[in-house]
């Protein structure tokens, strides 16, 4: 299981079990500043918990710091938090009036220069008083895409890396907007930005029983066929299947068909790095719906009609609905 950034680790010391939490704050970012935030709160806390409180377990239970860990892990800055005593916290709340004032004492402490400290630990109460850290940012202007997909996960990559190279942090990002999210050229540039990648194959001897299935299941027309090397041999069309069901009509035979028996061998492949107007030159030259893309021998995607299709519609909805 991937937590928000922490998860549980069991160890055994000096021959005890004991459950401990393994911090991953540093690459949380999602820019330098924002790391170098995180990593200056975490460590000013860990130098000043330990002189203001003592031994945590004696002032909070392990269920306590279990819920805590649960709620911070799927709330985010909007977890309710149990702190010492029994109190709870909205989780800014907690941050801004009791782990922050600790945080900047335990940095002094370690006589890290006034500024620096100024400058980091300011970065973190300025996340929290906007609300907005990275996962929040990145929640935010997917929903403001109204997501549909892995294409607007990779606009929310490119997007991320844009605004990284500002160096400004990440409570100061705007959402993406609609001219950032029609960026076309950086979307559709060459086939890897855009094929599928959810890919189910079958083996040449497999019955086509399996991949009739496949293609129901998944609601597709295409299965790549692979050895068990996992080298591609083959694909398997819904053309193939139709015409084996007309030629199964017409002599009544009932015997089981292997799918190398209408597999079309050594199919026409591209690269991830294949331009779009290449593949579809290809595909249309050739006359084919599908084509397998294939890196170092090995398969790592399809594009086929329908990708162009859904792409095509995205773009008449943006051009002509605006008119």
């Amino acid at each position: 299981t991937v937590w928000w950034w922490n998860r549980p680790c069991y160890g055994i010391v000096d021959g005890k079990a004991h459950l401990r939490i393994e911090n991953r704050a540093l690459p949380s970012g999602p820019t330098t500043r924002d790391e170098f935030a995180n990593a200056a709160f975490f460590i000013g806390l860990m130098l000043a918990l330990p002189d203001e409180y003592g031994p945590i377990d004696k002032l909070m239970t392990f269920d306590e710091a279990k819920d805590n860990f649960f709620a911070a892990a799927r709330h985010g800055l909007q977890a309710q938090l149990t702190w010492t005593g029994g109190k709870s916290y909205p989780a800014p709340a907690l941050i801004l009036e009791h782990l922050l004032p600790l945080a900047r004492a335990g940095l002094k402490q370690a006589r890290i220069d006034a500024a620096d400290i100024d400058t980091y630990l300011g970065t973190i109460e300025e996340r929290v008083r906007t609300g907005q850290t990275g996962a929040q940012w990145a929640l935010r202007s997917l929903a403001a895409m109204q997501s549909r997909g892995t294409r607007d996960m990779r606009t929310l990559a490119v997007q991320m890396r844009a605004h990284q190279q500002t160096e400004e942090p990440v409570h100061l990002w705007p959402l993406i907007e609609g001219t950032e999210m029609d960026d076309w050229a950086q979307n559709y540039r060459t086939v890897g930005q855009f094929m599928s990648t959810d890919l189910f194959t079958v083996r040449p001897d497999d019955l086509v029983d399996l991949a009739a299935s496949v293609m129901d299941w998944r609601h597709i027309r295409h299965v790549p066929v692979e050895d068990e090397a996992g080298r591609l041999v083959g694909l398997v069309s819904h053309r193939d299947l139709l015409r084996l069901l007309a030629r199964g009509l017409a002599d009544k035979s009932n015997e089981p068909v292997a799918v190398r028996q209408i597999m079309k061998p050594d199919p026409v492949t591209i690269t991830p790095d294949t331009p779009t107007l290449d593949a579809i030159a290809l595909m249309r030259g050739r006359r084919v719906g599908c084509l397998p893309v294939v890196e170092a021998g090995t398969l790592v995607g399809i594009v086929t009609a329908q990708d162009f299709l859904i792409a095509s519609a995205r773009l008449f909805d943006q051009q002509l609905g605006r008119k």
